[in-house]
């Protein structure tokens, strides 16, 4: 009797595993409870997440609307001191379908700007092409459909942001231009799953009922990745992202980086819109210096 019980307890305990994982292409998607319970249609919420426009579209929104930024940014050095750094808050105005900003306050230390009043970090330069408006610009709009991000005409310092963007509001998807590793950061592409732990689970995030992915890449790959570990948070009713956690890294000799942010979303008219963004992250190109750069914006008061 004991032996009828132990392998009728192991074939169960095989069957429960079975049933809380799923294979769509090469991807092995472990499913907790409450998924099961809630019978998601995994396949299908895997091909939104691929085709995911929602993270972009929210900083898109942020073209067409005001708000006011707190703006902190600061550089250290390798022991993790301070170097320089920068706080200010920022308004956004929108009038007659133009945007411009304006700088309330700022406080400054160390070299954060050269006599010129540009900045002497590659990192801030980075913040500031994303989140700072110079002059005024006009005719913008938030859609998304159509509109891909290229270094087709761009060098050097204007070619590197778009890098950036490229990592920074599509990381998953497969980027032409970068180096050595365009095919390394589509993680949704079989060839790249396979090289992941993913895991979809639910739970209430800021206020949202949540579905939560989450892919992390297995012990032994992570020479071969650019995106280490993602979590992504969506509605589970507009399926828009809520909010994302993720972590870069990649060392190609001539360059390297090793990179964490964070971003979380927020409602407003309609509209989801970033209102808090952290980054960290340890940069080295060829031709420049290391850069320990910390930065958090914390946006509010839209209108």
């Amino acid at each position: 009797m004991s032996i009828v019980l132990m392998f009728f307890n192991v074939c169960l305990s095989a069957q429960n595993s079975t049933d809380s994982t799923i294979i769509v292409g090469k991807k092995i998607i472990t499913l907790s409870e409450v998924v099961i319970d809630n019978k998601l249609n995994v396949p299908t919420f895997i091909n939104r997440v691929k085709n995911d426009s929602s993270f972009y579209k929210a900083f898109r929104n942020l073209h067409i609307i005001q708000f006011t930024a707190l703006n902190d940014i600061r550089m250290n050095d390798k022991d993790g001191r301070l170097k320089a750094s920068l706080s200010s808050k920022t308004r956004q105005i929108r009038l007659n379908n133009c945007r411009s900003m304006q700088t309330l306050d700022e406080t400054v230390t160390g070299d954060i700007y050269n006599d010129k009043k540009q900045f002497n970090y590659y990192t801030a330069n980075m913040y500031a092409s994303l989140f700072f408006t110079k002059d005024t610009i006009c005719g913008e709009d938030n859609i998304v459909q159509g509109r891909e991000f290229s270094t087709v005409g761009k060098s050097g310092l204007e070619k590197h942001k778009e890098q950036l963007k490229m990592l920074f509001f599509n990381p998953g998807k497969r980027i032409k231009g970068l180096p050595f590793m365009s095919n390394k950061t589509a993680i949704f592409e079989d060839d790249m799953a396979e090289l992941y732990d993913m895991n979809i689970d639910m739970d209430f995030y800021n206020n949202n009922s949540c579905y939560i992915f989450k892919q992390t890449v297995k012990p032994g790959y992570k020479s071969k990745v650019v995106v280490d570990e993602m979590t992504t948070w969506f509605n589970d009713s507009t399926f828009e992202v809520v909010g994302r956690n993720y972590s870069l890294s990649y060392d190609a000799g001539v360059y390297d980086f090793k990179v964490n942010m964070e971003i979380l979303m927020t409602r407003f008219n309609n509209l989801t819109i970033p209102s808090l963004i952290r980054y960290n992250g340890n940069w080295k190109a060829v031709t420049k210096k290391r850069e320990r750069g910390v930065f958090t914006a914390t946006l509010s008061r839209f209108e």
